[in-house]
């Protein structure tokens, strides 16, 4: 890619998003947003705002266009980095399992929905997009409802079956992929004024959620650790290298080749945290691995877009 391009892409289209991120930091820093007001916002955004962003999004999908081909490959390589990750993380580092969990979750599930979502729609428009929109879709309905489920069990065990049923239940996201899944399948259209209700509430999930992230991490040291260094490296260098000889491997169309690739190469998205707070698992990794990636990711995303 040109210079020229690569710096509008990155001024134009991946800076402003990343500006919510960034400003939500500096207020935190000094002081001028607290941590709880921000823990509000985010507890707003997870219950109201990204449900209302998810449900349409997964309803409306036109499956009939996915490469599932390219799904697949891009889950399996997923499992392998996953694999590799927790291992390091609990073997070489000797962080405990719950962490190393979340730790290995942080390579493999991008801030697809709230950071590449928008970014690829600004460059390419919602119909080019599909194949992030795809890796949307899987995230929000599989990867993300797997990790919700095991992380809860896990952090969980002496818990009987049945709370643990409820609160997972109970979670408004996967309500809306549950919601969102069957009203595609049964092809049942969502209800125009109920449709527009969610499209602008969804549309705040996205800059609340990265602002209040950014204010909370704002708290925490980001001095990259050995553990932070090894698990931004598998997030951002094996796992997008993993991703690109995979879908190589098979004769895929350019646009999904590389928009997955893309996608791979975004940063660790916010959920691992938010499952670690919300579980009391330590943070003082996590939340230096979604700063690290959320910065260094920049370049590659321009230079890839």
């Amino acid at each position: 890619m040109e210079a020229s391009l690569m710096l509008h892409v990155l001024t134009h289209n991946i800076l402003p998003v990343f500006s919510m991120l960034a400003l939500g930091f500096l207020l935190g820093r000094f002081g001028k947003i607290s941590r709880d007001e921000a823990a509000a916002v985010n507890r707003v955004a997870f219950l109201v705002l990204q449900p209302a962003l998810i449900l349409p999004l997964i309803a409306s999908v036109d499956l009939s266009a996915f490469r599932f081909d390219a799904l697949v490959i891009y889950a399996l390589c997923q499992t392998g980095t996953f694999i590799i990750a927790f291992v390091v993380a609990r073997r070489v580092f000797g962080r405990d399992t719950v962490e190393s969990w979340l730790l290995a979750m942080a390579t493999v599930f991008v801030n697809s929905l709230l950071y590449i979502y928008p970014i690829s729609t600004l460059i390419y428009g919602g119909a080019a997009a599909l194949p992030i929109t795809a890796i949307v879709a899987w995230d929000a309905s599989v990867t993300f409802a797997f990790f919700i489920v095991t992380t809860d069990l896990m952090a969980n065990r002496r818990a009987k079956p049945m709370d643990s049923l409820r609160r997972v239940a109970s979670n408004p996201v996967l309500i809306a992929i549950v919601l969102g899944s069957m009203a595609n399948l049964i092809a049942l259209p969502v209800p125009e004024p109920l449709l527009t209700a969610m499209h602008f509430a969804g549309a705040g999930a996205a800059p609340l959620t990265l602002f209040a992230l950014g204010v909370i991490l704002s708290s925490h040291a980001i001095l990259p650790t050995p553990t932070v260094m090894a698990i931004s490296g598998i997030k951002l260098l094996a796992f997008p290298l993993l991703v690109w000889a995979a879908l190589h491997v098979a004769p895929l169309p350019e646009d999904w080749n590389k928009l997955f690739l893309l996608n791979s190469a975004g940063p660790s998205g916010a959920m691992a945290f938010a499952l670690a707070m919300l579980h009391g698992v330590r943070t003082d990794a996590i939340a230096p691995v979604i700063i690290w990636t959320s910065l260094l990711s920049l370049i590659s995303l321009a230079a890839l877009a």
